[in-house]
């Protein structure tokens, strides 16, 4: 992980100035990987446009050739919506939250329901009833509108081992099953299924799992790869 954190508190330790020459340093060296880093930090909305730019150009030199043949004449449209994809994949994080699909970001959903318009009056006068559209609050969001990444886990990635905590007298923890040890859950590889889709109607699921969703997990590996040789790099400057 790229961090400012001074490595001892001698005078030697790095200091803000130090801190921005290396950066500089390190985006002339390792340029996708810092816009990646720094993306994905939330430095700024122009640092992962670039980051996008560097996997679009990486997504357009190893494109296979089935997913070149099967996009055809939309093959850079379907490799920009990959690209964003998954960078957003990659920069995920447990703080991100979603719009709900169930109420579509209202908090509220709409069904039928029989509505008293009426109370009535005494037993020769019964209430009166009439179906009508209402809203209801979303039982998926809780009414908020937003679904969060974050595991139950807390975010944290850990959870305690119930089993070797018993058999250890202590607190054991472990990684969580549901997110691997992530804090947050993935992304579904389906959105980009739906984005890829939308501009090739006639592509199956099975075609999408076969050809498509490999170079898409490899780009979002690359993003990975890319942040690990930035944050060598970042290290062997500031040694």
């Amino acid at each position: 992980m790229i961090t400012d954190s001074p490595r001892a508190t001698g005078s030697d330790s790095l200091n803000g100035t130090d801190v921005m020459a290396a950066i500089g340093m390190c985006q002339a060296k390792a340029a996708f990987g810092m816009s990646c880093y720094l993306g994905k930090a939330g430095i700024s909305q122009q640092d992962r446009d670039k980051a996008v730019k560097h996997l679009l150009a990486h997504a357009r030199k190893t494109a296979p050739a089935l997913l070149r043949k099967a996009a055809g004449k939309k093959l850079s449209q379907c490799l920009v919506v990959l690209a964003k994809f998954a960078y957003d994949d990659y920069a995920r994080s447990a703080a991100d939250t979603n719009e709900c699909p169930d109420c579509r970001g209202r908090g509220v959903t709409n069904t039928l329901a029989n509505v008293m318009t009426h109370p009535g009056c005494g037993e020769k006068t019964p209430p009166t009833y009439q179906l009508q559209l209402v809203e209801n609050q979303c039982v998926t969001c809780h009414g908020k509108g937003k679904l969060s990444a974050r595991c139950r886990c807390g975010g944290t990635g850990k959870v305690r081992d119930l089993k070797r905590s018993k058999l250890q007298g202590a607190p054991v923890e472990k990684d969580c099953d549901r997110c691997s040890g992530l804090g947050f859950k993935r992304q579904s590889a389906s959105v980009a299924f739906r984005g890829i889709r939308a501009l090739l109607p006639e592509l199956t699921q099975s075609a999408w799992s076969r050809n498509w969703k490999p170079f898409y997990d490899s780009l979002i590996t690359k993003c990975e790869t890319e942040e690990s040789l930035a944050d060598f790099a970042f290290h062997k400057v500031t040694r």
